[in-house]
């Protein structure tokens, strides 16, 4: 779902691009996935999105990224009978938006170019473009063809076993500042060998194996090279993106906006997010993301940062529109939501804050995902 024809902009246009899943919807469709067709799935999810922040982050696996949990999970789904139908149609009927997530994507995409760059599976992201009426050319997803593996009923029987082994498994803890597999506990050491033998060895040797293979999730370096791709296609600069996202999906963008002068804004993010944005906003609503990008458009980067420092409603007055303040001020009469700056002195609390807050609103299980 790349869009293969994008008019040039005029000098300077501004160009929104935000990550799905946390900053639009509150799912996590690959755990409600997991859930709905393999037995205890969201311990089995859980596991193995642990296992995926290991490789990722701590490791730096060869050729592994943040989110190819998604592909880490195919063969077990398609083991207890999912389909791209069954996933289609499980996707369609459970799209639970951001309150004001619809209101926000119409806006922006009508203020200036807005694109969805997200590691969600393709089947999602249509149904909420269906829901949302956003343009899917402009939607960066994971592609995956789950129908054309097949897989004879031993190798189900072998990945129900190992489904349940994982699911089995005592969930992993990372230590602070890991960067080897012998800074883990034996316990989890064990845990993580064993999943290694599992995905990396067993599973390699299996046809449902080739999915591994050949489905490359939409996250970490392939999410930063959408970003890049979207300013490439507009003729464009780096420094006139502003990114939202949420996760440690999120973090190869954020840091590619970052360090090229564009602005990055963590939108209930996990430490993950807080570590490399540099705007922290938690809200239960998106009008901020709405607010943010249109001052965003009309002033730049600096002009956020100015308003982040002096989050009130004297500020306000000054750079949001009144269409925005009315509203805002109806949804917020008393308290307006959560916006800082992200400093190396904020930085831990932030974390801590915005964590437990984005648990409030996509739920505890899906708030603790990486």
């Amino acid at each position: 779902m790349k869009r293969d024809t994008l008019q040039h902009p005029q000098k300077c246009q501004r160009i929104f691009v935000s990550d799905c899943e946390g900053p639009i919807s509150k799912n996590d469709n690959a755990f409600e996935l997991a859930t709905f067709f393999i037995p205890n799935g969201n311990k089995f999810f859980a596991l193995i999105s642990k296992y995926d922040d290991v490789l990722a982050d701590v490791f730096k696996k060869p050729r592994y990224k943040a989110g190819d949990t998604l592909r880490l999970i195919l063969p077990f789904l398609k083991a207890y009978g999912g389909t791209n139908e069954k996933i289609k149609e499980y996707s369609s009927k459970n799209v639970f938006l951001v309150p004001g997530a619809r209101k926000t994507l119409l806006f922006v995409k009508d203020v200036m170019p807005s694109f969805i760059v997200s590691t969600s599976y393709e089947q999602y992201i249509s149904s909420l473009c269906d829901l949302i009426g956003f343009p899917k050319e402009n939607v960066y997803c994971t592609r995956v063809n789950i129908d054309k593996y097949k897989v004879s009923e031993k190798e189900n029987k072998r990945l129900k076993e190992l489904g349940g082994e994982i699911a089995a498994m005592q969930m992993l803890e990372i230590p602070e500042h890991a960067k080897s597999v012998h800074d883990f506990s034996m316990r989890d050491q064990k845990t993580i060998w064993r999943l290694d033998e599992i995905f990396w060895r067993e599973l390699s040797r299996m046809k449902s194996g080739r999915m591994l293979e050949d489905v490359n999730p939409m996250g970490g370096h392939e999410k930063a090279k959408a970003v890049q791709n979207v300013v490439e296609r507009l003729n464009n600069n780096l420094n006139n993106v502003m990114y939202v996202g949420d996760s440690i999906t999120d973090v190869s963008p954020f840091k590619l906006v970052r360090r090229n002068g564009g602005l990055t804004v963590s939108f209930n993010g996990n430490k993950y997010a807080i570590r490399e944005a540099e705007i922290a906003v938690l809200s239960g609503n998106t009008i901020v993301t709405s607010i943010l990008a249109d001052i965003f458009n009309r002033y730049g980067k600096d002009v956020i940062i100015e308003l982040a420092k002096e989050w009130n409603y004297p500020v306000l007055e000054k750079y949001v529109k009144p269409v925005f303040r009315k509203h805002l001020s109806k949804l917020y009469p008393t308290k307006l939501p959560q916006i800082e700056v992200i400093t190396d002195e904020n930085k831990e609390r932030l974390s801590r804050e915005s964590s437990a807050f984005r648990k409030t609103i996509r739920g505890e299980a899906v708030g603790m995902l990486g």
